[in-house]
């Protein structure tokens, strides 16, 4: 029965089973792409949406630490920013805590414990901003009075390490909403995996119905299809087929008949083919007749073939010239380059010696300040920290100053600062510390406006003593970095003015001069920041002021060689692998 069908009616049931098939897949892919619609707006509508939530929570947070900084540091109580840090703990803060609650309805219990935890820390955060920050500073009398200040400045250290216990909590909960919008995106592409593995499932069947199909056909279809190709393939291989297929009724008869006939117009052809396929492009040939399709294509493309030979050979030569005139230009430009950087390295090593030569010598150390040592660790070749030792009226000046920037930059400014304080000590007839800031501020400022390179930022933080041995005392002004004492193992800091000896934005304040009577065994140290502020340690964390400060008052009872070792192998302990952020410089004196 099978055999009585046409060949369009058997195509005709292949195609049907192909139908079939094909619409089942598109059932599945509709139903697929149903589940991934769901799955899409649980991941757009909750997931998402809960970590955009937490990471603005995040944000006002951080928002929270730069405002207390601010009302510590800044004794405007008219400014802005206290304003704005009552109304983020009285509003901002409810509203961000509303805004992540309304899509806890969808966490895990564990994720609304994180929640409430990290909840419970941010309240008590903003009570202490407000009972031992915000309360007692008030006034600028709060703010003169060393005891509350220094209460506020231990609360303030205390805020900084439940921040970053809150920062910690709070970025492993975003984390964790992060990790199940992967899940949710997983599950999206398992579906898309099965409907991957149904379609191939479904192109399998595909191939099976049609070598069954194949079965019932290929007596009448395929194997006279095969002759016919046969015949083709030879014919494409430029030998004309001597058989012929039988005569028959149907479709491939008619295919076998087209084939026959365009055997017959082959043979006219067969000698101007292989002329044209022995690749001789200056071969006479002259078509069989206009109509010769074939005969006038293949004389055309025997032209064509010959004008991009010679085409061809002409881009490769002048691609060739360009290759080589482009190598030479990239070594020329190696070799500036190399000129270049030698030069710029011999110039800061040059710089390097030049900044040395400022730098008081150990003789002169051990001579002005016979108990006392010098730890200086330049981050860079050349140094923005610096230190200066002189001597004037039976007064020994010495002091730790950090310049704006580091590397070369930094070593201008330090040129600058020493050789204003080199010259301000000499021709001046100023001598107490505060008059010499004072004077070095005018006189940088001055400078820097001259040169036109005045910059808000420009300026050194400096910690300028004076000692007299004879009558054991000491006076010191101070911009930014403190003067610490340590006398009998107790630990005192002895305040910095808030404005550094450069420009400053705001009204012009002079330096106060501050004057201390030492006793014998008192350990005197003045430092840059480098040391406090370097990264390291089991957490990659900076080593902090309260570190330092602990460090220094357990090294105070060394001699000064001990001292200095000792502060020089835990900085490289505690460094470890990271870099050296800063400059490193502390001086130490010990009153004998």
């Amino acid at each position: 029965m099978f055999d009585k069908l046409t060949i369009g009616r058997r195509l005709n049931l292949g195609f049907g089973i192909f139908i079939v098939l094909t619409i089942t897949a598109f059932i599945l892919t509709l139903l697929t792409l149903s589940s991934s619609r769901t799955t899409t707006e649980n991941v757009i509508g909750k997931v998402t949406p809960s970590v955009a939530a937490l990471k603005e929570f995040n944000f006002l947070l951080q928002r929270s630490q730069t405002l207390i900084s601010k009302w510590y540091y800044s004794k405007d109580v008219n400014d802005a920013g206290r304003v704005e840090l009552e109304k983020l703990i009285a509003t901002d803060y409810v509203k961000q805590k509303q805004s992540v609650s309304r899509f806890t309805d969808s966490w895990k219990n564990t994720e609304l414990e994180t929640w409430k935890r990290i909840i419970g820390k941010a309240d008590t955060l903003f009570l202490d901003y407000r009972l031992n920050i915000m309360e007692p500073l008030v006034n600028l009398e709060s703010y003169n009075d060393p005891g509350i200040y220094f209460l506020a400045e231990n609360a303030l250290r205390d805020a900084e390490s439940d921040l970053n216990d809150l920062y910690q909590s709070l970025n492993a909960l975003i984390t964790q909403k992060q990790i199940n919008a992967s899940d949710e995106n997983d599950k999206l592409l398992n579906s898309f995996r099965f409907l991957e593995w149904f379609v191939k499932f479904m192109g399998l069947a595909l191939v099976i119905g049609g070598i069954a199909v194949a079965l019932f056909t290929a007596r009448s279809i395929v194997k006279p299809v095969h002759e016919l190709k046969g015949m083709i393939l030879t014919m494409a291989k430029g030998i004309l087929p001597k058989t012929r297929i039988p005569e028959r009724k149907d479709e491939i008869g008619e295919m076998s008949n087209a084939l026959t006939e365009l055997i017959n117009s082959m043979e006219r052809t067969t000698e101007f083919a292989k002329a044209t396929g022995a690749g001789e492009f200056d071969a006479n040939f002259k078509p069989l007749s206009e109509e010769d399709t074939l005969g006038m294509a293949l004389l055309k493309m025997r032209e064509d073939l010959a004008e991009n030979e010679r085409i061809l050979e002409r881009k490769v030569e002048e691609r060739t010239e360009e290759v080589v005139r482009q190598k030479s230009e990239i070594e020329r430009k190696s070799t500036e380059l190399e000129e270049v950087y030698l030069q710029l390295k011999d110039s800061i090593h040059y710089a390097k010696r030049i900044q040395d030569t400022i730098l008081p010598t150990s003789h002169k150390v051990k001579r002005l300040l016979p108990d006392a040592f010098v730890l200086f660790k330049p981050k860079d070749i050349v140094s923005g920290d610096f230190y200066w030792i002189e001597e004037k009226n039976d007064w020994v000046y010495f002091a730790a100053v950090d310049c704006t920037g580091h590397g070369v930059p930094g070593a201008f400014m330090s040129l600058l600062g020493y050789n204003n304080l080199k010259d301000i000590l000499k021709n001046a007839h100023l001598i107490t510390p505060a008059e010499i800031l004072n004077q070095l501020r005018d006189n940088l400022i001055s400078t820097l406006s001259a040169e036109g390179s005045a910059q808000a930022k420009d300026g050194m933080d400096i910690t300028l003593c004076a000692i007299h041995f004879k009558s054991r005392k000491l006076q010191y002004a101070a911009a930014f970095n403190p003067l610490i004492i340590v006398r009998n193992g107790a630990l005192t800091i002895h305040s910095a003015n808030k404005f550094p000896v450069g420009f400053h934005h705001g009204e012009k304040q002079a330096f106060e001069n501050h004057e201390i009577e030492l006793q014998p065994g008192d350990q005197i140290f003045v430092f840059s920041d480098g040391y406090a502020d370097q990264f390291g340690g089991p957490h990659g964390k900076k080593f902090m002021a309260g570190n330092f400060k602990r460090l220094l008052e357990k090294i105070s009872t060394y001699d000064s060689f001990k001292q200095k070792e000792v502060l020089n192998t835990s900085l490289i302990e505690w460094q470890g692998v990271h870099e050296q952020v800063d400059d490193v410089l502390v001086i130490g004196v010990k009153m004998t």
